[in-house]
């Protein structure tokens, strides 16, 4: 499905209210000044207001995106989109993109 890159400065939060950040950028593709992000690249998370064991699962620590464009790649790896899914561990949650420059569509 087509949506917009996701690039370092993208607002993704956990299902919990967590702040995730990819963990490595790709800076061989720009867009809106900021690096893009691979479907390779681990997101971590802080804040995940899920409680621990016995209490919850949580609270949410990585991220990965299991989806991603399909025809654009960069060094042979798909673009996360904004549309991608994705799944938080330990929690099984998924990464909820909410904020991503608009320019720049992939499929």
């Amino acid at each position: 499905m087509p949506g917009p890159l996701l690039h370092v400065g993208a607002t993704v939060m956990c299902s919990h209210g967590g702040q995730a950040t990819p963990t490595v950028p790709n800076p061989r593709v720009v867009v809106s000044g900021a690096a893009t992000v691979l479907l390779t690249s681990p997101y971590v998370v802080a804040g995940c207001a899920m409680p621990p064991p016995t209490a919850g699962n949580g609270p949410c620590i990585t991220g990965q995106f299991l989806s991603g464009s399909v025809r654009v790649v960069s060094m042979g790896q798909p673009f996360v989109l904004l549309t991608g899914q994705s799944v938080c561990a330990p929690t099984g949650t998924p990464l909820l993109p909410t904020v991503a420059q608009v320019r720049v569509i992939a499929s």
